[in-house]
């Protein structure tokens, strides 16, 4: 058997601290009879194609799936990813050569198994309206299990300044998740036999989302006990974490294959992705520099939506709404009141990075950009963003990159953004907008996320090889590589896949499940 644990997204020098005072006994264990290498990404700038590569092995440029909302061209306008065709993800491949799978909570895709030879379950820890949904296969699964562990708690995440109960709230189930996770996992684990199980555990995820760096809540607004709760509600969530990974190793199978990774990292949250589309705006504005500083907007239409309407009554409505309508309701909104036929660029749904899309002409439905204008125009955005500045005179950006070097494409033909834009990596000051001696100032439309962390290169992996032998390695390994051992490991064909095999069986055959 060969079994992935994901300890997801984790801040890494906040890891190696707890490992030092010996927090993480059960990590420190394995650290210290596995080995430990580094995993390549495409996580900067492509945070939302982490998990659709790691799980289906495939490329960010082979899957195109890079952020839960994503631009359709055909359309002229956002929709969520469900909405797009997705890989095979590693459990379908290995499916259809009648190989088993136990799947717990596999994060950020969103899709139902196709070909699944097992038992997979989605939103068991706690169920997520973006990255977790609720699903099960067999379809009683689900509700067998809250029968025997409880009933899944949503955890939600609303943007805007947060409040004290919501992070208390989301606290707490962020440190119960764990042990549900650990709970279903020992069950179905004694229950049948696998070939391959992928146990993700995902509280680490969103703690590090929101708690990583309490400076940057509104402390003000919190009484003592809150503080307190807050500052230590990341260590809280790595502890539970790895107190479930023990109990899910002490279920599995001896001389079971054991990786146990993390596939981004997480680190402080710089992004000013929400004035992005009033710094475009500015930029690409045709008015006089007095006449558009007095009408300019600060952002599109979803930004001042959410500054607008109080957090919490938004956080009623996403309650209130099925989960498929919550999406389509804020694809929607994205791009609301857009007047296509005098826009030539746009920002589309991005996290740390912000994203920008030409308006090109027989690429987008209602493209009115030319070939010929691209050049022009696309040094007139990176000129004009460079230009930008913070309230203490700080440069807000400090690069933006071209999609099509960064991803070595030849055209402008693909469904991906134009423009990434890299902010610098000092803590923004909220409610706080930016200036452009060229442009103006540009007002904030709010808070932006309130997300203290986001994600960061650190993605790693420690191997504890059980009955195959490590390869010799000729490159660092790829999350992509994690799709394919598994594969090597369970004599299934690796056709199509983009990385390679980081094990080798030492009988030279693959694994047989015990009957």
């Amino acid at each position: 058997m060969i079994a992935i644990v994901q300890f997801d997204a984790v801040n890494l020098p906040h890891l190696h601290k707890l490992l030092e005072e010996n927090r993480l006994p059960t990590l420190k264990r394995l650290q210290a009879s596995g080995q430990w290498f580094p995993l390549e990404t495409d996580a900067v700038p492509w945070e939302g194609a982490t998990y659709y590569s790691l799980y289906s092995g495939k490329g960010m440029t082979d899957h195109g799936l890079y952020f839960p909302f994503m631009w359709s061209a055909a359309d002229q306008r956002v929709r969520p990813q469900t909405d797009f065709p997705a890989p095979d993800f590693i459990w379908d491949r290995i499916g259809r050569a009648k190989r088993r799978s136990l799947v717990i909570d596999p994060y950020d895709t969103c899709r139902h198994p196709r070909t699944l030879e097992g038992t997979a379950i989605s939103g068991w820890q706690f169920k997520h309206k973006v990255t977790m949904p609720q699903w099960s296969v067999p379809k009683g699964l689900n509700k067998e299990l809250q029968r025997k562990f409880g009933r899944s708690p949503l955890v939600e995440e609303v943007y805007g300044c947060p409040s004290g109960p919501d992070l208390m709230s989301m606290r707490r189930h962020l440190l119960e998740a764990p042990r549900r996770c650990a709970d279903a996992a020992v069950f179905l684990l004694e229950r049948e036999s696998f070939d391959l199980a992928w146990i993700t555990l995902s509280s680490s995820h969103l703690a590090g989302h929101w708690f990583l760096n309490p400076i940057q809540l509104p402390q003000d607004e919190f009484d003592r006990s809150i503080k307190d709760d807050i500052k230590t509600a990341l260590t809280d969530a790595y502890i539970a974490v790895d107190q479930a990974i023990g109990r899910i190793l002490e279920a599995l199978p001896p001389d079971t294959v054991l990786l146990v990774l993390s596939p981004s990292g997480m680190g402080k949250n710089s992004s000013r992705s929400h004035l992005l589309p009033g710094m475009l705006e500015a930029v690409l504005s045709e008015k006089p520099f007095e006449e558009a500083r007095s009408t300019r907007r600060g952002g599109n239409s979803l930004w001042r939506i959410r500054a607008a309407i109080p957090r919490g009554l938004r956080a009623w409505v996403a309650r209130a709404l099925p989960d498929r309508l919550t999406l389509e309701l804020t694809a929607r909104l994205d791009m609301r009141g857009v007047d296509w036929s005098t826009t030539p660029a746009f920002m589309v749904p991005s996290g740390d990075c912000g994203y920008i899309r030409l308006n090109l002409k027989d690429r987008e439905r209602e493209g009115i950009v030319s070939q010929t204008e691209v050049p022009a125009l696309l040094q007139r955005i990176t000129s004009g963003l460079m230009s930008f500045r913070d309230p203490d005179g700080a440069p807000t950006i400090t690069n933006v990159e071209l999609s099509t070097e960064n991803l070595h494409l030849h055209s402008l033909t693909h469904p991906f953004p134009d423009l990434i834009v890299h902010w610098n990596e000092r803590l923004p000051t909220h409610l706080t907008g930016v200036q452009s001696p060229d442009f103006g100032p540009v007002p904030s439309p709010g808070w932006g996320s309130g997300r203290t962390g986001e994600h960061c290169d650190g993605a790693w992996v420690l191997i504890q090889p059980g009955s195959t032998t490590l390869k010799p390695l000729t490159r660092s390994p790829h999350i992509v590589d994690i799709a394919a051992t598994v594969c090597e490991c369970l004599g299934v064909d690796l056709q199509g896949l983009a990385g390679d095999s980081l094990l080798a069986p030492n009988s030279g055959k693959p694994f047989m499940r015990e009957s």
